[in-house]
């Protein structure tokens, strides 16, 4: 969407329907949006797509339930493997567990990414059955993993309306809330070599009340982004899976969507 739609997306929200409905179907090839934990207006929800470093969040899930950020991590040759964004994590390094999942989580480390799940599945394919199993047991029916950090693989895809579900779970461990509005942050290694990075959101800083949550983007995914607002005592959650303008649209959806709550409270 190029300027001239946001414009007339600021201009032209429909009203709050009690199923979604495909307002705006020029966002994404799939979206969804929700206003205070109602769908109000989505496209293509159940539409299976690949979803990017979307995939992390399922990775931190699964980890922030399981425990353990106080250990070490070794990382291992496996994170060789791990291509697109990376820190450049070297094998043998050791590092707190916790501090590769903020990497995991602000940056999208690739590398950090691969190495939790080698620590915490034993292997990569043995912690993609648990994201799977994860997935089952939220009713994410539309959802397959098959590697832990998002890279395009056969198989690996997601739905806006399943992704949503997973954005909800995500948020409600304190640690991922913590981690997913975070601006920058320093990684350091047992040995003491130092990693500073900056938070591949940039809706952090531009959209009043962002709290995260998740970006990603792969050649096969194209552009994709969960976004998380809360202001004024109202929330709204945006997934956009190959949205050509994530930026321009998700700041154009997000505050049609906080001008309808304020709408719907007059009523």
């Amino acid at each position: 969407m190029r300027c001239w739609m946001a414009l007339w997306l600021l201009i032209a929200a429909p009203s709050f329907a009690a199923a979604p409905v495909d307002a705006y179907p020029d966002v994404a090839a799939a979206y969804w949006v929700e206003i205070d934990g109602q769908p109000a207006w989505a496209g293509q929800p159940d539409r299976r797509l690949p979803m990017a470093s979307l995939a992390k969040l399922m990775t931190a899930l699964v980890i922030a339930e399981a425990g353990g950020l106080d250990e070490m991590v070794t990382v291992g040759p496996g994170t060789a493997q791990a291509t697109g964004t990376r820190l450049g994590l070297r094998p043998g390094e050791r590092y707190v567990a916790g501090d590769l999942f903020t990497a995991m989580l602000v940056r999208s480390a690739n590398d950090a990414c691969r190495a939790l799940a080698d620590w915490k599945g034993g292997d990569l394919a043995s912690f993609v059955v648990r994201m799977n199993a994860r997935a089952a047991e939220l009713g994410m029916k539309d959802t397959r993993f098959a590697n832990a950090c998002g890279h395009d693989a056969p198989g690996q895809a997601s739905s806006v309306r399943d992704l949503a579900v997973l954005a909800r779970a995500a948020i409600a461990q304190p640690r991922i809330a913590l981690d997913a509005r975070r601006l920058r942050y320093t990684l350091r290694s047992q040995a003491g070599r130092q990693f500073t990075m900056n938070s591949t959101n940039a809706l952090l800083e531009q959209v009043p009340g962002a709290i995260g949550l998740k970006t990603g983007y792969t050649p096969g995914a194209g552009r994709c982004l969960i976004a998380l607002a809360q202001r004024d005592g109202h929330e709204v959650l945006v997934v956009l899976l190959h949205a050509p303008d994530r930026w321009w649209d998700s700041v154009a959806l997000i505050e049609l969507a906080f001008d309808e709550a304020q709408r719907r409270a007059l009523r």
